[in-house]
């Protein structure tokens, strides 16, 4: 690898969007708005096809274990599925910063559907538009992820 090229591409904020499959298109969307500014996004999981064996869903969990341990930070995009709230887990338990995103606030405040660790001092919780999201995490980043 050409040396300036690797000095480049560690200078990158890392990140990693963590969802559930239904949220695939939000992932994406999220991602690609990040890349395009300079950011480097540590794994792909969109780009997997449902786990149909035990082997391949250790092999996504590796992939998302050291994607979470790699990223700056970490954003879970509500609802989120079983893997985001382990993905959350490990990122809270490694001190990465965590961004909550909820549309409207309610899976995030509602008591039947929020969990313990969303309102933890180390999660931000952010609550708007999609591209309000993407705005939030560029804009904001020096302040919020130092």
């Amino acid at each position: 690898m050409d040396f300036m090229l690797f000095i480049r591409e560690e200078s990158k904020m890392k990140f990693y969007v963590a969802s559930s499959f239904k949220n695939i298109d939000k992932v994406r969307y999220v991602s690609e708005q990040l890349k395009s500014k300079g950011y480097f996004h540590t794994y792909d999981w969109t780009k997997n096809e449902r786990a149909l064996t035990v082997e391949e869903l250790k092999q996504i969990g590796q992939e998302e274990k050291k994607a979470v341990s790699e990223s700056d930070f970490i954003v879970i995009l509500l609802p989120a599925g079983k893997g985001s709230h382990i993905e959350l887990g490990i990122a809270l338990g490694l001190n990465k910063k965590v961004i909550l995103y909820s549309p409207n606030n309610e899976e995030a405040n509602d008591l039947a559907k929020t969990s313990t660790f969303y309102h933890l001092s180390e999660v931000v919780k952010f609550t708007g538009t999609i591209d309000d999201l993407v705005n939030f995490l560029t804009i904001k980043e020096k302040k919020l992820l130092n």
